[in-house]
């Protein structure tokens, strides 16, 4: 029984470390790709333009997709790399 707890004890301390680990992505990501968008499917939505995200060790084009915005006047915000140092970051899409 105290070696159970004893590893669940030290699960749960490392918990929150493995929580911030971050991977520095040091290539940045390809050319974005054309996409046809082709009409929207009704009044009010917004295409949201396809864009690539690393997936373990490589580049996985996301295709993009017609959204409605959650609320009536917001615009997309697209995702992007930003290179930082010697590293690339994602810098999430959201609704603005």
């Amino acid at each position: 029984m105290k070696k159970i707890a004893l590893a669940l004890l030290l699960a749960l301390t490392l918990c929150p470390v493995a929580s911030f680990a971050q991977i520095a992505i040091r290539i940045g990501p390809p050319p974005r790709m054309h996409e046809e968008r082709g009409r929207a499917p009704d009044r009010g939505y917004v295409w949201i333009a396809g864009y690539h995200r690393y997936d373990n060790d490589h580049y996985v084009w996301v295709p993009g997709e017609w959204r409605r915005p959650e609320h009536p006047g917001q615009r997309w915000v697209a995702h992007k790399w930003v290179h930082r140092g010697d590293h690339y970051e994602m810098q999430e899409g959201h609704w603005r």
